[in-house]
């Protein structure tokens, strides 16, 4: 007979979970998420990592970025959390910014006044080159 682990909370996931709220604030890649875990001691595959990295995401509590082409980064969404600004993603080297902004937050109201469309902060990202990039 199966057992139903929906709920289950694995070492390996607990793992995960730690390791993101030790990066809380910041995107972090699988790798490096599988490369910090290694070096804290503990063994977890990149397998179970992507695996809890979708769980987590599909409950709401991790964001996920992706761009086609690139690497997928991964945020941990704290109380404080991600959800009261936008984000710069740098073509050139990857970084992903986060920007307060009041006349991207007034864009935004004028799409939901003028629009009727709601747009959600945690997905927008506006794609381009980070000063440093621009410099070189």
């Amino acid at each position: 007979m199966a057992i139903a682990t929906s709920g289950y909370k694995t070492k390996q996931r607990a793992i995960v979970e730690e390791a993101l709220r030790q990066n809380n604030g910041n995107h972090i890649t699988v790798e490096e998420l599988t490369e910090q875990i290694a070096l804290q001691g503990n063994a977890v595959g990149r397998t179970t990592v992507y695996r809890c990295l979708e769980k987590l995401v599909s409950e709401g509590r991790v964001q996920k970025y992706a761009a086609v082409g690139e690497s997928a980064c991964y945020q941990y969404l704290s109380d404080e959390g991600c959800h009261d600004h936008f984000h710069l993603k740098c073509v050139s080297c990857g970084k992903l910014i986060h920007i307060e902004c009041e006349h991207i937050t007034e864009l935004a109201k004028h799409i939901g006044e003028e629009h009727g469309f709601s747009v959600d902060k945690l997905k927008t990202v506006l794609y381009g080159k980070c000063k440093e990039c621009s410099a070189k």
